[in-house]
């Protein structure tokens, strides 16, 4: 599911212009990337949890040539699903 089609799925349920749907959807967005950046970890209740964690450095092999590369530390967001989530998923299967 793309970004345009959950504006369309909340404008057709919601009743208000897919263009007040994407300002609001883009803003959520927006919102949530700044928390994360400013304080490290985001955390909505029934959804899941955004958290910067810190990859440390490792070795690695380019795939080409077989040759030995070193990839320095990252931080990377990741997401823990919250609890209704997983149970909605677990549910499909």
């Amino acid at each position: 599911m793309t970004k345009k089609e959950i504006v369309k799925q909340i404008a057709d349920k919601v009743g208000l212009t897919q263009v007040q749907i994407k300002e609001v959807v883009q803003s959520t967005f927006d919102a949530i990337i700044d928390a994360i950046a400013r304080e490290g970890r985001i955390e909505l209740r029934n959804f899941g949890v955004f958290e910067v964690k810190e990859r440390a450095p490792r070795k690695a092999r380019n795939p080409r040539t077989g040759e030995p590369v070193d990839v320095p530390a990252k931080k990377v967001v990741v997401f823990k699903p919250g609890r209704l989530m997983e149970e909605r998923v677990e549910q499909m299967a």
